[in-house]
């Protein structure tokens, strides 16, 4: 019985990869960039499974271009990109990656908290540029961290992993109340976290960490009127996804000094920024670097495989976002 064919969308890493080739026939894309779309709806033409990148959109389109298709994973914890109802609609199993990259998406939240917090890429430029005049004692003076507010918004996996991290600080924590009321007990035991309204948590924070998913109600959820009610020493950290931020209204939030800072690893419109925010000192940009060590890119590379190889076999994968279609 010859091997099922799979198509992965860009490179992931080799141990995927190895695990891929022993129970399918793979294709890889060679290219280092992400697939045009056409070049995806032609390669899908006969594989029955695909390990696909945030920068696919598998939408209707996608799933008429693959009529074979009979799983596709997603290597990311997010899931925007995939129409899950019309691939529930279809009978076709879809997957992500939460919980492998948790640990490091939060470290690399603290990262651009203390970075933008400490001026630390603005104080690196001026070293490189061999401009420095010597020490003094009014030169980039930056946020204190310990002792201060962190407000989270989106306390699931990422943001309690984050929010936890704040116990070596003395941090007072706020997070955002969920649409359903539900309370997170993790951050209430462990931190005597405050769960609190939008206004609340936007009035009274230094520090603003987003971990939500993008969805219809977080799209723009910070724009101009959000940064209007934050304090003005705030700083705004972002590793969820871009349009959670209205970009151009970040930029002259930043410009006008309503706010302090912000410190980005995901755009609105990646990987292009909203024009002015290169420029701008008080804000630290990463090119979507929240997962990007060697241990958690393997990890997510095994548990995407795993799920695939899972659906090929008509078996339910470990991290099913439509499990109802196996029943």
């Amino acid at each position: 019985m010859p091997q099922p064919k799979v198509l992965v969308t860009r490179a992931i890493p080799e141990n995927g990869l190895e695990l891929l080739r022993i129970h399918t026939n793979v294709t890889v894309n060679q290219e280092d960039r992400p697939m045009t779309r056409s070049e995806l709806l032609e390669a899908v033409h006969d594989v029955q499974g695909v390990i696909g990148l945030l920068t696919d959109q598998i939408d209707a389109e996608f799933f008429d271009a693959a009529p074979e298709l009979t799983g596709y994973a997603n290597y990311a914890v997010g899931y925007d990109n995939i129409d899950v109802p019309e691939a529930t609609r279809r009978g076709i199993p879809v997957s992500n990656t939460p919980d492998v990259l948790t640990q490091a998406t939060a470290e690399l939240a603290w990262a651009l908290l203390f970075a933008a917090a400490r001026r630390v890429v603005e104080t690196d430029t001026v070293m490189r540029s061999g401009l420095w005049p010597g020490w003094g004692p009014l030169q980039y003076l930056g946020a204190d961290v310990s002792g201060r507010t962190l407000g989270i918004v989106g306390a699931g996996r990422i943001g309690t992993a984050m929010a936890m991290m704040s116990r070596g600080f003395g941090m007072r924590v706020l997070y955002l109340e969920s649409p359903s009321g539900q309370r997170n007990q993790t951050l209430d035991e462990h931190l005597n976290a405050e769960c609190v309204s939008f206004d609340q948590l936007l009035a009274q924070s230094d520090f603003v960490s987003l971990h939500c998913p993008l969805t219809p109600a977080t799209r723009h959820l910070f724009d101009m009127e959000a940064f209007q009610r934050m304090k003005r020493t705030a700083i705004l950290v972002n590793t969820a996804r871009g349009p959670v931020i209205n970009e151009d209204d970040l930029v002259k939030a930043l410009q006008e000094h309503l706010i302090a800072g912000a410190g980005l690893d995901v755009y609105e419109n990646e990987p292009q920024i909203a024009h002015g925010l290169a420029a701008l000192s008080n804000a630290v940009l990463l090119p979507h670097v929240g997962s990007a060590t060697k241990n958690t890119r393997e990890a997510m590379a095994e548990l995407a495989v795993r799920n695939l190889l899972a659906m090929l076999r008509g078996a339910t994968p470990p991290t099913c976002l439509n499990p109802e279609v196996f029943k």
